[in-house]
């Protein structure tokens, strides 16, 4: 089984940027554990900082894998495309975030991916991605 992981602007940065916010490990580093962890499943990974190359990636996995786990980042709350892109592929999307955007500014409470998204991950720190991985698994 074979499942895409798409990280959106700046998380390029996971472990430089904001260490309180959002940990001090990388996600190169987390990634190298999470396919230990998960070794029977094949994980797709991209991050880009550049919205079109965001949706070209998210289209690109909708053909390959089964399931796709998406921190869209910033753009989840100003990209209409990549929300577009969310809908308009037949596959199941475990949005995930980092922390808990409910704990941050009013204007990160709204998602254009959620309505697309099977369901929600936020607050957990990196460890969501591996019960959006489980979750996808489990479907």
């Amino acid at each position: 089984m074979k499942i895409g992981i798409l990280n959106g602007p700046n998380l390029n940065l996971l472990g430089q940027r904001e260490p309180g916010l959002y940990g001090a490990q990388s996600f190169e580093d987390f990634l190298v554990q999470l396919r230990k962890d998960f070794s029977d499943i094949e994980i797709d990974y991209f991050q880009s900082n550049e919205e079109g190359e965001l949706v070209s990636a998210l289209h690109r996995m909708a053909d390959s894998c089964k399931g796709i786990i998406l921190n869209p980042a910033a753009f989840t709350h100003t990209s209409l495309a990549l929300a577009d892109a969310a809908k308009g592929v037949e596959i199941p999307i475990i949005e995930v975030h980092i922390s808990n955007v409910y704990r941050r500014e009013s204007f990160r409470h709204k998602s254009y991916i959620s309505p697309a998204a099977l369901g929600v991950i936020s607050g957990l720190g990196l460890k969501g991605y591996h019960l959006a991985l489980e979750a996808l698994i489990e479907l």
